[in-house]
């Protein structure tokens, strides 16, 4: 349902959350709130959440699509997460106001049925498909042919462009430098980084890779791909728009 830019849905799995080793949330009732545009967030009836171990800080922050949210420290026998639970009583979303929800990084666990999800909420409407090639693809950086293969594996994922992913023996890996960057994602896992170096110039986190993929992502282990956004790549040997997203 639509609250202004403020999506609600029944969410369709058991979700928990733990803190310090205890379950503080645990329900087959949740709500999908998307309140941003990328993701949604778990909101527990009030019912299904331990709110024995909330406790109200007397803080609050105006949403001008939610209301007003009231925030609770979150207290099991072994951790304190403060400001970690909020709630919004009185939102002008009636799916809302009985819900509790949690601050994804200041809890220690989070489960969709009995697997753990990372990063943030899973959004049901993001899909990832990952398939092989034969497509030649060409990477070229400042007018240097940095990647040139006939090997891709293609990542199509709800969203973003199309993400060419690449044996590292079709890389010219002598220009690539490991940085210290990692990011994580709930459908793949956690991205090394490399930076790409022609003559002087050094373009920093430029090309990433997973060593170690989720299960469900294990057809680009070992492999790395480049930002279409900020480099050029050929397909077919035609010279592909670089798309316009966040990473721009």
């Amino acid at each position: 349902m639509d609250r202004g830019r403020v999506r609600v849905e029944d969410g369709q799995k058991r979700v928990r959350v733990y803190l310090g080793g205890e379950p503080v949330a645990d329900s087959v009732n949740v709500k999908l709130v998307w309140e941003k545009p990328y993701f949604p967030t778990y909101y527990f009836p009030d019912e299904d959440v331990r709110t024995e171990l909330l406790t109200l800080t007397g803080d609050t922050d105006r949403s001008p699509s939610r209301g007003t949210a009231e925030f609770f420290d979150v207290k099991s026998g072994r951790r304190v997460a403060e400001h970690a639970a909020y709630r919004y009583s009185d939102s002008p979303i009636e799916e809302l106001r009985k819900h509790i929800a949690f601050v994804w990084g200041a809890m220690d666990g989070w489960f969709e049925e009995d697997e753990e999800v990372f990063v943030h909420a899973r959004d049901p409407y993001t899909r990832v498909d990952i398939l092989a090639s034969s497509r030649h693809i060409q990477v070229v950086i400042d007018g240097v042919e940095v990647a040139n293969s006939h090997h891709p594996t293609l990542l199509f994922e709800t969203g973003l462009p199309v993400r060419y992913y690449l044996p590292k023996l079709d890389v010219r890996m002598d220009l690539l430098t490991p940085t210290d960057t990692h990011t994580a994602c709930p459908y793949k896992g956690t991205a090394d980084y490399w930076s790409v170096t022609i003559g002087d110039v050094v373009h920093e986190n430029l090309v990433w890779g997973y060593h170690a993929p989720f299960a469900e992502s294990a057809k680009i282990a070992g492999l790395v791909s480049f930002y279409n956004e900020k480099v050029d790549i050929y397909v077919d040997g035609e010279l592909q728009a670089r798309p316009k997203t966040k990473f721009s």
